[in-house]
């Protein structure tokens, strides 16, 4: 399966913007993303309108 690596920020108080690095191994691009959205939203209560995606490319083996 390959490896995916989703840049972005979102909003972590008021006007501070965290940026992230995620890497998860998944069947598609869209899978990937839709995975660092849930996580994010769920470990630091961020609505999914709050978190901007760069991009995500895949990893070489």
């Amino acid at each position: 399966m390959p490896r995916w690596s989703v840049h972005g920020s979102f909003l972590a108080r008021r006007a501070d913007w965290q940026t992230f690095t995620r890497r998860r191994e998944a069947s598609s691009a869209d899978q990937a993303k839709e995975w660092v959205l849930s996580e994010i939203g769920g470990c630091h209560g961020v609505r999914r309108s709050l978190i901007r995606i760069d991009s995500v490319t895949e990893e070489k083996a």
